[in-house]
Order: structure tokens, then sequence, then C-alpha cells
């Protein structure tokens, strides 16, 4: 064994290693991350962040995740074109809210843990029946048919009074952190949990046999039909799984962001923002889905907090009050869409190493 071999077989070795097969790019986005982190400490240390305020913005971007990591379990995966993320984010938070809240019209008042059961069988039913008809279908037909059904249920829910409440949604809902001295804490804690939990779950699943057929039925499902698999079963299995995964987002939403859940939350602009989310962190890279959902916040967010922040300067506070946040919102994703299919296509964490073992790496080292 040779002293750079033994030095690599170190931990300091192995750490080297790790951050050296690194592409450039990947070091550069690890190390952005890193300075916005330690800005977003800072300010929060000045006191121009407020802490709580902090807390909250973190927690909403674990919510984002979970959405971002289920459409890259059926996209980045698998291939399958869905338009309906927001869709059953709507299902998993109302079918939360309708058994757990207070002033729900169904007045079970259930503890949020049934909520969490409900949430996922009601979204893996709706996912296995939309699914059986339309998996099927080409993949432009398949964005259509995911797009309708996307509307479909939010109108349902915006009409129907007897379950959901109809357009004034669904107050009181229980959070899980609300016994707590510290409910913002306690919230990001749990959301940080279950991002880390589905995280290495899928994790596991993309390195498995399972992960590499879907991959194969991503570049070629003639191929993996050749091969003998049957597709048709694994794109299901894929579609319902992320779809869960969005589901466990909206009661992440209604059990540790907010008490209330109407159907102005399932505009169909938040699907388009995950889709963001995915293509700016990498289709099929779990850490892309994760900045991803980073992103997501700090477009929604920053635009009006820089705003507020502004607003306390009088010299150009009559020239800010007239921006529109939302175009400026819209815009900076414009922008930042023509940068990615500019100048990194294939993300800022494409999934190259993710779909190697790392015991592999080390092997190889």
């Amino acid at each position: 064994m040779t002293d750079g071999q033994s030095f690599l077989q170190s931990p300091i070795g192995a750490t080297r290693g790790w951050w050296d097969d690194l592409e450039t790019e990947e070091r550069n986005t690890i190390v952005g991350l890193a300075v916005f982190g330690g800005l977003l400490l800072a300010a929060t240390a000045v006191g121009i962040l407020n802490p709580t305020y902090l807390l909250y913005l973190l927690t909403l971007a674990g919510m984002f995740t979970l959405m971002t990591l289920g459409l890259n379990v059926q996209w980045g995966y698998t291939g399958l074109v869905n338009f309906s993320v927001i869709a059953f984010w709507g299902i998993g938070a109302y079918s939360a809210a309708m058994v757990t809240a207070e002033r729900s019209p169904l007045g079970w008042e259930l503890h949020p843990v049934w909520g969490v059961v409900v949430a996922v069988v009601a979204s893996a039913l709706l996912a296995t029946l939309i699914a059986v008809p339309t998996l099927r279908l080409r993949a432009d037909y398949l964005a259509i048919a995911t797009l309708g059904f996307a509307e479909i249920v939010r109108m349902v829910i915006n009409n129907e009074r007897a379950y959901t409440n109809g357009s004034a949604g669904i107050p009181g809902i229980p959070s899980v952190a609300e016994w707590v001295e510290s409910p913002d804490l306690v919230s990001f804690l749990t959301i940080a949990l279950l991002v880390a939990v589905v995280y290495l779950v899928l994790r596991r699943a993309q390195l498995s046999p399972w992960g590499r057929v879907q991959r194969t039925i991503r570049a070629d499902e003639d191929l993996a039909q050749a091969l003998g698999k049957n597709t048709f079963r694994f794109k299901l299995q894929s579609f319902v799984l992320g779809s869960v995964i969005m589901a466990l987002a909206g009661v992440a939403y209604v059990h540790l962001i907010t008490p209330l859940i109407t159907p102005t939350g399932l505009e169909p602009i938040r699907t388009f923002y995950v889709w963001i989310g995915i293509i700016l962190g990498g289709s099929g890279s779990n850490r892309g889905a994760v900045v991803g959902g980073l992103t997501i916040v700090a477009i929604r967010q920053a635009p009006s907090f820089i705003r507020n922040q502004l607003l306390n300067v009088p010299a150009i506070a009559p020239y800010v009050s007239e921006i529109n946040v939302g175009a400026l919102r819209l815009f900076l994703v414009g922008v930042l869409v023509i940068l990615i299919v500019r100048y990194r296509s294939s993300g800022l964490l494409p999934p190259k190493r993710e779909h190697i073992w790392s015991k592999t790496l080390e092997d190889r080292s």
C-alpha cells in the first residue's frame, strides 16, 4: 500500500478525496450555499432577519423540498411528466385538515397522526386511479391529463362545502408543536427529520435494482420491455410514491406551518415553481431536489422581504412602493430559467455521483 493510498483511507484523506471527486461546478454550488447560509445567520445575528421568520422560511423550504423530491421520483427517475404536483399537495393538506381540524365540516377532530395516515391513503388511491388510465399515454398527453386532474381537484375543493368548506377553507387545524415553548423550532426540526428520512429512503431506492429499472425506462422504455420488465408496473409505482411524498408536504403545511388551508393554495403556478426547482437542481438528483426546494423559497420570499427592508429607507421608499412583487417574482423565475438553460443545462448538482455506491468510490481510491 502506498503512502497516498494510506492517506486516502485516513479520515482526513477520505474527506479530501470526496471533495476532489466533485466537479468544479458542484464545488461552487456547495460553497455558494454555505455563503448564503452564513449571510442568513449574519442577518439574524444583527437583527435584520427575525429568528422566528428564519425558522418559518426553513420550515417552508422543507415543505417545498418534499415536493421537489416527490417530483424527482416521477420525472427524474422515470421520466413521467406530472403537472398535478399541487393537486396531490392539496389532497394531503385537505385530507389531514378534514379529519383533524376543530372547525372541519366533518367534525372528527382526530389526532394529527391520523391526518398523516388518511393523507397517505387518499393520495395513494387517487394517484393509482389517475395513473392507471394515463400512464400508457405519451409524455405530452400525460402532461395534459395531469394538468386537467389538478384543475379538477382545485374546482372540487373550491365548490364542495359538505367536506372542504368551499372557498372559505378549513381553519383550526392543530399543530404538532402547539404544546411546546418553541413551536417554530420544533416545526423546523420535525420537517427537517421528515426530509432526511424521505431523502435516505429515496437514496436507497435510487441505488437499488428498482431504481436502475426506473432509469432504464426513462432512457429507453422499449429496451426495458425487451429485458422482460413490466414497465407499466414500475411507472405506476414511481407515480404513486412521488404523489404520496407530495401529499406529505401538504400534511406538513397544515400541521407545521399554518392552521388554515384554502383553495387559493392550489394555484397551478406552484406546480411550475416545483418544476423550476427540479430543473435548477438537476433532474434525477436527490441533492439537486433539496437545492431546488431552497431556491423556490428564496425566489418566492426574497422580493417581498427586500422590498419591505427598502421601504424603511426614506430616500428610495417612494420608488420601491411601486414595485409589483408578484411580477418581480415571475421575472426572476424567467431569468433563472434562461441562466440554467444557458450555463447549467444539467442542473447545479447533476446525479452522476448519486448513481454510484459510495463504497465503490472508496474501493477505486
